[in-house]
């Protein structure tokens, strides 16, 4: 029987590591570890020396397509197809201010990574799920910050990150019309505690008490909702918590 074949962006730390680390104790499972630096990702090269021919850690930045394309080159020597792609890369962004003190760069610069991130990331990888099965899965982690009804109303001025996240979840729901066959969401990873959450805590007072889960906690519950994942024909693309539930748009 075949292995799965999958490739988790922004792996070297935090839920990406946890993901991959999951899926590497699994049998017959293949997964692709992508890092900005591969150099620096310790923790991963560990994990890639412990668990060898089942875990490649292969360079992935984000919006660098030529990053991207290389990336799919030495997936498709070694496996040939892609099954599951998770999107797993993005930013929190490096200030949180009231909107009218948002300056247009930063909202370009957590746009890039948090959009056109995933964007680049399935353009180049496509072909490689579509070698695969009829039902490939590309998902991409997103936040309940990109709730329209619910993330608008979190008291803390996230604009940057809540917009970006809101627009990843548009692009996730539009792959899913122009792509049949393609399963294809945005999904919340709950709040868990990672490098992003803290430096968060450490400059929004409302988040100080806000409960947190670890990153193995949110992969379990991420992998499980990929596990069971299938293309729902009649009511569309969801927007999924990390526990199944379904988190408003």
């Amino acid at each position: 029987m075949s292995p799965s074949v999958y490739l988790v962006s922004g792996a070297n730390r935090g839920i990406g590591l946890a993901i991959v680390a999951q899926l590497a104790a699994r049998e017959n499972t293949v997964v692709f570890a992508g890092a900005r630096n591969p150099s620096a990702a310790t923790d991963l090269q560990a994990l890639e020396s412990k668990c060898p021919g089942k875990v490649h850690i292969v360079k992935l930045t984000s919006t660098d397509e030529a990053d991207n394309k290389a990336a799919v080159v030495k997936i498709k020597e070694i496996a040939g197809r892609l099954d599951v792609v998770i999107a797993n890369a993005g930013t929190g962004g490096n200030s949180v201010v009231p909107s009218e003190h948002v300056s247009l760069d930063e909202m370009r610069e957590t746009f890039e990574v948090n959009v056109l991130g995933p964007l680049v990331l399935f353009q180049a990888t496509y072909q490689l799920l579509k070698a695969s099965t009829d039902s490939p899965k590309f998902i991409v982690i997103s936040s309940g910050a990109g709730s329209l009804e619910a993330g608008t109303k979190f008291p803390a001025p996230i604009l940057p990150y809540g917009t970006s996240k809101a627009a990843v979840n548009y692009v996730a729901a539009k792959l899913h019309y122009e792509y049949p066959g393609l399963v294809v969401f945005p999904l919340h990873p709950g709040g868990v505690e990672t490098d992003m959450s803290a430096h968060a805590k450490k400059l929004i007072p409302a988040m100080a008490n806000f409960p947190l889960m670890t990153t193995e906690a949110s992969a379990r519950g991420i992998l499980s909702v990929v596990d069971a994942a299938k293309r729902d024909e009649e009511t569309g693309p969801k927007f999924l918590n990390y526990d199944g539930s379904i988190v408003p748009w």
